[in-house]
């Protein structure tokens, strides 16, 4: 039995999907499976995918699911994953030639404390910067909204307990493909603590151009999924003009939201009434 899943979702990722295989095949530690989940791509991403397997050189699973979105992805890799961890890597990444080694030393250290659901270290626009040249405080655990909330501004490589994911799934929206992964790291994220490993482990491309625009289309296809995001922030988060920004988001997303999901998730009304002026303005600048 193998210690790690690696998980890739991919649609129509045929032309990156090397630079990945070959960042694993460079690992110093085998002691991993990678499980690819193709989310219904029309390319010849299932044709690559299978030359990988052929070749024999790496332990690959391989699944194939009509398109429902990463996080639908997501979910299958989870629900098949037999390994102790399971960290996702993006079909445009790449992981660091000791990725897989530097991950099972930290767990050694940390594996027998069950309040640890993982571990969190950097990603990186090479080997040797991180993105947006940010960095950890110096604790050597916290959860992930905990680091943030210090000060950290940079971007993540999370490797969970697979046993704490399986009970942590992403909601699945009828007409939706999409949820902010912060809907599944919040509620991790009340129950346990992670490792901070002060490394680089994924190696990332940076690609700015259409950022917003894509951001906005996620907002405006996925309305559910953003009414769970705000609906929980709001209500975990402390008293602020952050908790604030957060109830006005809130009432945008509400009125567009399912109704059976809007009925099992709302807040009180007395704490509601503090995001109508947010919410007003929100409206006025015809934004959510």
């Amino acid at each position: 039995m193998k210690k790690l899943t690696v998980f890739t979702p991919a649609y129509n990722r045929a032309d990156m999907l090397h630079t990945v295989y070959e960042s694993l095949l460079c690992q110093t530690n085998t002691d991993f499976v990678w499980l690819v989940v193709d989310d219904g791509s029309s390319d010849d991403t299932w044709e690559v995918l299978n030359s990988f397997k052929n070749e024999g050189r790496l332990e690959i699973d391989l699944i194939r699911q009509e398109n429902g979105g990463k996080m639908r992805a997501h979910n299958v890799g989870v629900r098949l994953a037999e390994t102790e961890l399971f960290v996702c890597l993006d079909s445009d990444d790449c992981f660091t030639k000791n990725t897989v080694s530097d991950i099972l030393k930290q767990w050694e250290k940390v594996s027998g404390d069950r309040e640890i659901a993982g571990i969190v270290a950097h990603k990186g626009r090479d080997e040797e910067h991180t993105l947006y040249d940010a960095a950890f405080p110096e604790i050597e655990t916290d959860t992930l909204s905990g680091l943030y909330s210090k000060g950290f501004k940079g971007e993540t490589t999370l490797i969970y307990r697979t046993e704490i994911l399986k009970k942590h799934l992403f909601p699945e929206i009828p007409g939706e493909k999409y949820v902010p992964e912060d809907v599944i790291y919040d509620e991790i994220d009340r129950e346990y603590r992670l490792s901070v490993l002060n490394r680089i482990l994924t190696v990332c491309t940076l690609k700015d151009e259409g950022l917003t625009d894509r951001a906005a289309e996620l907002r405006e296809k996925n309305p559910t999924g953003w009414y769970i995001y705000y609906v929980n922030r709001a209500r975990y988060t402390r008293f602020s003009l952050l908790k604030i920004k957060y109830l006005s988001h809130y009432l945008r997303f509400r009125p567009v939201a399912h109704e059976k999901i809007k009925r099992d998730n709302k807040l009180p009304l007395p704490i509601s009434l503090m995001g109508i002026p947010g919410a007003v303005i929100l409206a006025f600048l015809g934004k959510r």
